[in-house]
């Protein structure tokens, strides 16, 4: 099992000022980061991918899709600055050196019609990422997608749904990932959540119910923790928590107040309670 953090804790841009933070994981004890990708600059990417091979980093990256890229967009020029979109992002994460993509490419962030997925909707989305693991797969990355809550967005809200839209995808370069924090909004089961993705799961988001430090609050730690070991899942795991500076972020993340000590209070708590909870189960 490898520990890693999301930078979104500090910061949703790859600037220099946040370098700092790397080391400071690095010294925290994680052996990887999670980078933010919702800009196209791949040498950024680059000198960022050499600065965590020289600190013995791994990392994955995240990003999400907005509405005037959305891939199920009734628009076809808005879908297709969403193909683009996704194939710039996966360029950027192979510069950086990631060999996991996360996050909702499906369709994009905080947009909704006031009704269910069509097929229509459901096809555009299929299209799209097959296009994008295609893709992916040319680079040696593999796109890991997320479920969100039904405030956030109307295509994928399960496990079940993931599940099934991977099967639709049918490309060994698109897989899901799996999120506490929507879990334990959408779903009945977390047992029966993490068994859906069994198959397909390659990437775990370990996240409060309020996006505090994990552990804290209310999510069903013991049974996220019970079906991750009982699928044998030995993959990354990534604490996600939010900042309240991410400009681009805040109307979806919806964080006004600050729920934390520090950013290294919740870093340092974080990857002890993962751990603890993992050596539990070995």
């Amino acid at each position: 099992m490898q520990y890693g953090m999301n930078l979104l804790l500090w910061t949703d841009r790859l600037c220099d000022d946040a370098l700092p933070v790397l080391d400071e994981l690095k010294t925290i004890g994680f052996d990887a980061v999670e980078l933010p990708i919702y800009d196209f600059d791949v040498e950024s990417c680059s000198r960022w991918g050499r600065r965590l091979d020289a600190l013995g980093l791994a990392r994955s990256a995240a990003t999400a899709r907005g509405p005037d890229e959305n891939p199920i967009s009734a628009d076809p020029a808005v879908r297709r600055k969403a193909v683009e979109a996704n194939r710039r992002t996966l360029d950027c994460c192979a510069a950086a050196g990631c060999r996991v993509l996360v996050g909702p490419m499906h369709s994009a962030l905080g947009v909704f019609t006031g009704r269910g997925p069509t097929e229509d909707e459901w096809k555009w989305a299929v299209e799209a990422m097959r296009d994008a693991a295609e893709h992916a797969a040319t680079l040696g990355v593999v796109i890991a997608l997320e479920c969100l809550n039904r405030f956030e967005c109307y295509l994928l809200n399960t496990a079940a749904d993931g599940a099934r839209f991977v099967a639709d995808v049918g490309h060994p370069n698109c897989k899901m990932m799996y999120d506490t924090f929507h879990a334990h909004i959408e779903e009945k089961s977390t047992t029966q959540a993490i068994l859906a993705l069994k198959d397909c799961l390659v990437h775990v988001h370990i996240s409060e119910n309020d996006r505090s430090t994990p552990g804290t609050g209310s999510v069903r730690w013991d049974e996220t923790f019970d079906a991750l070991a009982e699928i044998g899942y030995d993959g990354l795991i990534v604490v996600e928590a939010f900042g309240t500076a991410l400009e681009r972020l805040t109307a979806a993340t919806k964080i006004w107040r600050r729920m934390y000590q520090s950013e290294r209070q919740l870093a340092t708590d974080s990857l002890s309670f993962m751990k603890h909870q993992v050596a539990k189960r070995a």
